[in-house]
């Protein structure tokens, strides 16, 4: 396994309860999550997080940030740890591995999966793909952005990431400190998965899901709009659930924790 060749990064609050596992989305690291642990925990929950390879603490090796690797480093977790009846939730590109994990490595260990303000079903905009909230034109933007100017790109996308329609719905030092955790990223990790959550077609991994989902959006998201995420992986999975966060942007879990937190409580009971 991938996972135990490379150091990843892992927060575990240990205990003997039902494991809920959070993987974080780009650029950021398990710190992410601050506003999720401590509940999480206090609600007999034993809650993993871990830095992605590349981001975060975790080791940055040169290569593997496809999703058939990042999920495999997922699996490798699981697996160390010897996780049963695990709950995942995968917050944007973290999604991707969720389905990913489902697909590649079945869903014996697992209990429950929760996809937040979530990548797929597949966010680039084709022909095949009509529905993809992705164009090719602002996925090359995003790119060539990153590529030029990292501290420029940051400051744009993090106003982007805690804002709805236009307005920042956290204070500026949380966005600061978003910013501090982009920094931590590795470039080429960056760009390496950059590419991967606007490439990866997740249509076929999420029809092999069985296990109880929640689906949980803001629908004032400017980076991953329900429309072309979250309301197709509804569609694609059968009896899964849906919570919309009203007036939330793409960093819900930041901007509207309690709002959040209840959703993933609620549905962590079943």
């Amino acid at each position: 396994m991938p996972a135990s060749r490379i150091r990843l990064h892992v927060e575990d609050t240990g205990g003997d309860g039902r494991p809920v596992i959070l993987i974080h989305g780009w650029p950021l690291s398990a710190d992410a999550w601050k506003q999720q642990v401590s509940i999480l925990r206090d609600a007999q929950h034993r809650v993993i997080s871990y830095d992605r390879r590349g981001f975060g603490r975790s080791e940055k090796p040169a290569e593997g940030y496809d999703y058939d690797t990042l999920a495999a480093d997922l699996a490798g977790l699981i697996e160390e740890r010897d996780l049963h009846d695990v709950t995942l939730v995968g917050f944007s590109m973290g999604g991707g591995e969720v389905a990913r994990y489902a697909s590649n490595h079945g869903q014996d260990r697992l209990h429950s999966v929760v996809f937040a303000a979530a990548v797929p079903p597949f966010l680039l905009r084709s022909d095949d793909n009509p529905e993809g909230p992705l164009t090719q034109e602002k996925a090359d933007e995003m790119r060539s952005g990153l590529e030029k100017d990292r501290e420029a790109f940051f400051d744009g996308f993090t106003r982007d990431f805690f804002s709805a329609h236009g307005q920042l719905m956290v204070t500026e030092e949380t966005r600061q400190a978003a910013i501090a955790l982009c920094h931590q990223s590795d470039q080429n990790a960056a760009l390496g998965c950059m590419k991967a959550f606007a490439t990866t077609d997740f249509r076929e991994d999420l029809k092999k899901i069985t296990v109880p989902t929640l689906i949980l959006h803001g629908d004032s998201d400017a980076i991953v709009p329900f429309e072309g995420s979250g309301q197709r992986t509804h569609r694609a999975i059968p009896g899964s659930e849906v919570v919309i966060l009203e007036g939330a942007p793409h960093g819900c879990n930041t901007s509207h924790a309690d709002h959040f937190n209840l959703a993933l409580l609620n549905f962590l009971k079943q």
